[in-house]
């Protein structure tokens, strides 16, 4: 929670700084090159504290490959069920409203993606390229420069914290910079809230589909599905209920949600829809994955993203254990 209203309070403070520059944009087009790095090294250091992490590498055989088909699966039906959403709230695939009167933002925003043709993003490639690295680096190097994993671990995780301080700092810099986010966000009113359900819906399915068709049962695949991509959380609640195998899909599956959401973000918002990036990395929407989804989005989806993060966070401890006591 702490960390949660530094976040919010350095996203304010970048918005007024933002705001009060908003004549001189054009000069600070460099944040965004600056974003750009920040975001490489983050997921670097992420993808470095994973490759290093006995854990992750132990669970790599069954256990793994299970992980991997409930994120598929579930990736999927999230993907689909703020699809639906998005159309029954005729909310267009860049987060405004439906209406006659046509946006010249959003028409730049689609001739530029119409006009990319099939190219592959190339944040995408970069995201993709920094997890790879990071993985092989915390694999191969971290257990020959640091005494222990717990002391990799702890620098690590300062390091993400300061990085996700300095790029949320941006996200609202950003933010104040454009000056349409409050208006859309305003337009859109609470409708913004029935994605996250839509996205814990989609998550459930996709997780009942998977214990029909996984040696897991059905009451098991709905409390790994029910994690939400909050792989430090749902893991233990499940374990106290003695389901030590469930467990340990649900940690592998919650960390390919967040490391799969990270690569795939670019490339759904291109292909299919901005609002539809915040399906990907569930309850990390709001923090790890937000500036990601910003950088490949626009500050609107920013909002979007963040509370969707932030509901879904508070369903994890409702949702594991009444699924687990049902």
């Amino acid at each position: 929670m702490r960390d949660l209203i530094i976040y919010v309070i350095l996203a304010a403070i970048g918005y007024f700084i933002g705001s009060k520059f908003r004549h001189k944009k054009e000069k600070l087009a460099w944040t965004g090159k600056f974003q750009t790095v920040a975001i490489v090294l983050l997921v670097l250091t992420m993808g470095s504290r994973m490759g290093a992490n006995d854990e992750v590498i132990e669970n790599l055989g069954s256990i793994g490959v299970y992980s991997l088909v409930v994120t598929v699966v579930i990736l999927v039906f999230s993907i689909i069920a703020v699809f639906l959403a998005r159309k029954v709230l005729r909310i267009d695939r860049w987060g405004m409203l439906v209406s006659t009167d046509v946006d010249n933002d959003s028409v730049t925003q689609e001739e530029n993606s119409n006009a990319e043709g099939g190219k592959i993003d190339k944040m995408t490639l970069v995201i993709i390229g920094s997890v790879i690295l990071g993985l092989i680096c915390g694999f191969a190097f971290v257990d020959k420069i640091f005494d222990s994993y717990e002391t990799f671990n702890t620098i690590a995780g300062h390091a993400i914290q300061i990085g996700l301080c300095i790029l949320l700092s941006l996200v609202g810099l950003d933010l104040g910079l454009d000056g349409t986010v409050i208006d859309n966000f305003r337009k859109v009113g609470l409708r913004v809230l029935i994605f996250p359900f839509a996205i814990a819906i989609g998550s459930i399915v996709g997780a009942f589909i998977c214990g029909l068709i996984l040696p897991l049962s059905v009451k098991e695949m709905l409390a790994v599905g029910a994690g939400f991509g909050w792989y430090s959380l749902a893991p233990g609640i499940i374990l106290e209920a003695g389901l030590a195998q469930a467990s340990a899909v649900a940690f592998m599956h919650n960390v390919m949600r967040e490391i799969l959401g990270i690569i795939f973000i670019p490339l759904v918002a291109k292909k299919v829809g901005y609002v539809e990036t915040i399906a990907l990395p569930g309850a990390a929407a709001m923090d790890v994955c937000l500036p990601i989804v910003e950088k490949s989005t626009s500050g609107n989806i920013a909002v979007y993203s963040f509370i969707s993060g932030l509901v879904l966070s508070a369903l994890v401890p409702i949702c594991v254990p009444l699924i687990l006591a049902a």
